[in-house]
């Protein structure tokens, strides 16, 4: 499915893949990942998104976004929005679809083929889209969790389908065993 000279980018949702990896057990190395996709084609670009929340001292995800940034990719962030939900609970909510969209849709022009790192459905109009303007989509997610992490109608769009598993030697490595799922490594979202 990968050709050697299509122009490829690759599009992390960064919180989705996090859950996928770690639903498999595993964490991810961003610079193998780079590297792979690197390798199956001319990768244009490496967008990675996520939202961060502001105001804290810390976050357990600070160092891996620092890290992407000054190794290749283009970080796409925004604040995280706290609120209280109807039961008292405290969430945090930063959706970062619309910032995605907006990338892959510009760049398609320049694009043969984009591999979007995500199980959510929301994307299926995206890869429509995508592929109206002829660009092929991969997406990369897993179906061998429980639950499955993709979505049925964003597998059946996509032009292929990557089983994260079948990626775990490729780019992954064993968990790090740290309070706050990551404290600092480049290898995971959390």
């Amino acid at each position: 499915m990968f050709y050697k000279d299509d122009r490829l980018a690759i599009f992390i949702d960064g919180a989705n893949l996090y859950a996928s990896a770690k639903a498999l057990g595993f964490d991810i190395d961003y610079k193998l990942l780079r590297q792979e996709f690197d390798r199956r084609g001319k990768l244009m670009r490496a967008y990675y998104y996520t939202a961060l929340m502001e105001g804290e001292d810390y976050s357990p995800i600070r160092p891996l976004v620092d890290w992407l940034h000054y190794n290749g990719y283009c970080v796409v962030t925004k604040p995280a929005k706290e609120y209280t939900d109807t039961l008292g609970r405290r969430k945090v909510k930063g959706n970062m679809d619309i910032e995605l969209t907006i990338d892959a849709m510009q760049l398609a022009p320049r694009l043969d083929h984009a591999v979007l790192f995500s199980g959510d459905g929301d994307f299926r109009p995206l890869i429509e889209a995508l592929q109206r303007q002829g660009v092929r989509v991969s997406v990369v997610s897993t179906i061998r969790s429980q639950p499955p992490m993709i979505a049925d109608d964003l597998r059946r769009q996509a032009d292929n389908f990557i089983e994260l598993d079948a990626l775990r030697d490729i780019v992954g490595r064993p968990p790090r065993e740290s309070v706050g799922g990551g404290g600092g490594s480049a290898s995971s979202e959390g």
